[in-house]
């Protein structure tokens, strides 16, 4: 980094707003756009400004543009942790600034939530249909086998299954864990579940709803963690693994079947995805940032979509965020 143009990509209240907001998650362009009341081509010319200063990093994802921020006490030169600190203190002294940057986070809070609120109509109105939609992603048997042959090598423990849906994963594991919890948001996909898993032995599962971002467990609850065709739900990823994180014991592992990145657009409008999957870059990544340690990713081509198996250990706690994410 050099000190000049770093300082002119500073010299600008909206990059600044723009920094901040980015100090507590990756954000679409789309998304800063609404949050900051201004067009999108203004917008990318002030996230423009900031990359080449490398003050922030863009990622692309179909037709979105994901931003990060690239500077931070983990992952910078000296000038750019400096530079995060003093923007971290400048909120915390410059009253007006403080305010503008709350209002920028509740502001993205609303966004959020609206499409939050979209995600779960879509989930309760396809409830009863969501096995067979599930299938748009490939036939379920490789992927259930390559699951199980992943997680074989060592019992599986005290489970939780996230984002359990119909229940078809914790149906498919419970044979080989001590007990399996499963979390769901959706009332509708947990009443399913509970028909599909009753022929199991009493208190041998458990139904739970909730948010994948704030699990309603105690720290160190479980041994293994799995999300199945769930992660690309999450708006943010990170604080999601991150919370997985910390519900497992020291050693518990964690396995992520998803979709490898790809360009369906549609899925985005048609199925509710907030990511079109992930790189095995992306999420090695997240793992890291969660306190994971990753094995090599299992591939499993289908006719138009890849499905990959992410399999890590918890080794170590998460770094939290300077912030509460909005």
């Amino acid at each position: 980094m050099q000190i000049d143009p770093t300082l002119r990509a500073l010299a600008d209240v909206t990059r600044l707003r723009i920094m901040r907001l980015l100090s507590t998650m990756e954000l679409a362009v789309g998304e800063l756009a609404q949050v900051l009341g201004q067009s999108q081509p203004r917008v990318s010319r002030h996230v423009k400004i900031l990359c080449d200063a490398g003050l922030a990093e863009r990622r692309k994802e179909g037709a979105w543009v994901f931003l990060t921020m690239a500077i931070g006490e983990h992952r910078a030169p000296p000038l750019g942790a400096a530079v995060a600190r003093l923007l971290a203190i400048a909120e915390q002294d410059d009253a007006r600034f403080a305010a503008r940057c709350a209002e920028d986070r509740r502001h993205l809070a609303a966004i959020r939530a609206a499409r939050e609120a979209a995600a779960a109509d879509y989930f309760a109105g396809h409830a009863a249909e969501w096995d067979s939609l599930r299938r748009l992603h490939g036939a379920d048997a490789p992927v259930e086998s390559a699951l199980l042959a992943t997680l074989s090598e060592a019992p599986l423990g005290t489970l939780l299954d996230i984002g359990t849906g119909t229940g078809r994963v914790a149906e498919l594991l419970a044979p080989h864990a001590a007990h399996v919890t499963g979390l769901d948001m959706s009332p509708e996909m947990l009443r399913i579940a509970r028909a599909r898993l009753q022929h199991l032995p009493a208190g041998q599962v458990s139904l739970v709803q909730g948010d994948f971002a704030a699990l309603p467990f105690a720290q160190a609850s479980f041994d293994t963690v799995t999300f199945h065709q769930v992660l690309h739900y999450a708006q943010a990823p990170g604080p999601v693994l991150a919370e997985a994180a910390r519900v497992l014991r020291p050693g518990g592992r964690i396995a992520v079947v998803d979709l490898a990145q790809h360009d369906r657009e549609e899925l985005r409008t048609e199925h509710a995805h907030a990511r079109l999957g992930f790189s095995d870059e992306a999420m090695l990544d997240l793992f890291a940032s969660a306190g994971f340690t990753a094995d090599a990713p299992v591939a499993l081509p289908g006719d138009r979509l890849t499905v990959k198996i992410w399999t890590g250990r918890r080794t170590t706690v998460a770094v939290p965020s300077e912030s509460t994410p909005a």
